[in-house]
């Protein structure tokens, strides 16, 4: 998907993250492992994630976060639609949720579905929205840990991504949570 003109988001879409990652930038150890953030994420409680679930109108996630998430017995989605990127994964596995084979099937699916407001979640899944100028606000909860090796949380990108800070919490147990808008793509 191309970069949209005029800073307009493509087919309406807002993009928000709402993640959690180590100081060092992961969001996940390379065998996708999450205790360094939920053994230490309970100090900070649900840290707004129920209302920031609220907010939005769809999710979308990249293949490697819907499989560390879909074995758990508390489906986090609430009601909303949740859509995966994957080439590989078949439309049957889980009911719970819709498969896209890249981003402009998902966002054309979204839009088509009247989403404007929707969760980005995974790292794969953010990289590829960042690029694509679909990201409008990060909510970065950053835990007191360094995990050395993982799942980066950005990567590439084809240009830079101006932020403009709206606020920073600390929350219990030391995790800091910082919130930016992104500022719309121009062209450079």
């Amino acid at each position: 998907m191309s970069s949209p003109a005029s800073g307009a988001e493509p087919e309406g879409i807002q993009g928000c993250v709402y993640i959690g990652l180590s100081v060092d930038g992961f969001v996940a150890r390379l065998d996708g492992d999450l205790d360094w953030l939920t053994e230490r994420g309970e100090a900070a409680g649900e840290a707004g994630f129920r209302d920031f679930v609220g907010s939005v109108d769809a999710v979308l996630m990249g293949r490697g976060t819907y499989e560390v998430i879909a074995p758990y017995d508390s489906w986090p989605y609430q009601d909303k639609p949740v859509h995966v990127l994957s080439s590989a994964m078949s439309e049957r596995e889980d009911a719970r949720v819709t498969v896209h084979g890249d981003l402009d099937d998902a966002v054309a699916a979204l839009a088509g579905a009247g989403a404007r407001r929707v969760y980005v979640d995974g790292p794969r899944a953010v990289q590829s929205c960042l690029a694509a100028g679909l990201v409008t606000e990060l909510v970065l909860s950053r835990v007191p840990v360094l995990i050395g090796a993982g799942a980066p949380l950005f990567g590439p990108l084809p240009a830079d991504v101006d932020l403009v800070h709206r606020r920073t919490e600390v929350l219990g147990g030391g995790m800091v949570q910082t919130t930016y808008d992104v500022t719309p793509p121009t062209d450079r």
